[in-house]
């Protein structure tokens, strides 16, 4: 018996084997691009985003659903990509087939809370809906309809996606939102001019006489509570809602509000409280199910 071929034709079969392994590992990777630049008519500046392209962008013609993953107060378009390890947990949930291919856009929006300021200074929501999202869609080969959209976020960029669905229920199939940073009628009222002009005064002006004549007209139409108590809510039951906040959260009881008023307007949504705080642990621990949940609302 010829051992010497033996030994050759198992050595060659293992170097295939490793190399079909190699190729496996390689195109199980997603393509993760951070702090790209766009140059924004609506604020006057370059804005920074990162992308996660899935694993078989580079090897497909076809059009993907996108998620705006909305980063919280103080981070930027980098948060979910350093911390939130959305490149490592989105690859995992796709290789084992837990979620579909998708492509996920991750903006810079500074501590502007994601929409216009009462001065018309710092027009982001006029950005993020006729710069960003029409910038992703001719860049990137995505399905532009309603049903292959969603938009996430945590804290400020809870409050930033919640306020998206409502105020653009036509543009998202579904929405999930991590401690939401959703103020409360107490907050605005009872809170200390310390507390309101460190956060809110860019966004919402300068807070003004007292009791109810603080919450003024502005911050109704651009606060999530404020919109279910007084807005038609018919349209915000066409998107899909996921809602999560840690029991040990200084926001948790904004977001049981938020849920309470959503049960109260019958809008379906799922609402999650497990054991943890207002940090990075949580939300990393939260974002497989959140893709999981829009996922699940790309499928027909």
């Amino acid at each position: 018996m010829d051992f010497s071929f033996y030994y050759l034709y198992s050595m060659r079969n293992l170097i295939c084997l490793l190399m079909l392994a190699v190729g496996i590992s390689t195109y199980s990777q997603g393509n993760l691009q951070e702090s790209l630049k766009i140059k924004s008519k609506s604020l006057n500046k370059t804005v920074e985003y990162s992308v996660y392209l899935p694993q078989d962008y580079d090897q497909s013609n076809r059009k993907y659903p996108v998620l705006y993953l909305l980063h919280g107060y103080s981070d930027d378009e980098t948060g979910w990509t350093q911390f939130g390890e959305v490149k490592k947990i989105g690859d995992a949930l796709i290789s084992d087939l837990e979620v579909t291919d998708m492509i996920i856009a991750m903006p810079d929006a500074g501590l502007d809370f994601y929409f216009n300021s009462y001065d018309g200074k710092i027009m982001y929501e006029d950005f993020f809906f006729k710069e960003f999202i029409p910038h992703i869609e001719t860049q990137y080969r995505v399905r532009a309809e309603k049903q292959f959209r969603a938009v996430a976020g945590l804290s400020m960029g809870g409050h930033g996606a919640m306020l998206y669905a409502f105020k653009h229920p036509d543009m998202f199939a579904a929405v999930g939102a991590l401690s939401a940073a959703v103020l409360t009628r107490e907050f605005v009222l009872e809170s200390s001019d310390e507390e309101y002009n460190k956060y809110l005064r860019h966004s919402f002006g300068e807070r003004k006489g007292v009791g109810e004549e603080r919450i003024t007209a502005y911050m109704k139409a651009n606060n999530p509570l404020f919109m279910l108590e007084n807005d038609d809510v018919e349209p915000f039951k066409t998107v899909k809602y996921y809602i999560d906040c840690g029991d040990d959260d200084f926001l948790i009881k904004n977001n049981m509000e938020l849920h309470a008023l959503m049960l109260d307007k019958k809008i379906p949504h799922e609402f999650r409280v497990r054991d943890g705080d207002h940090n990075w642990t949580y939300w990393r621990t939260a974002l497989p199910e959140v893709l999981k949940f829009i996922s699940s609302s790309f499928h027909r």
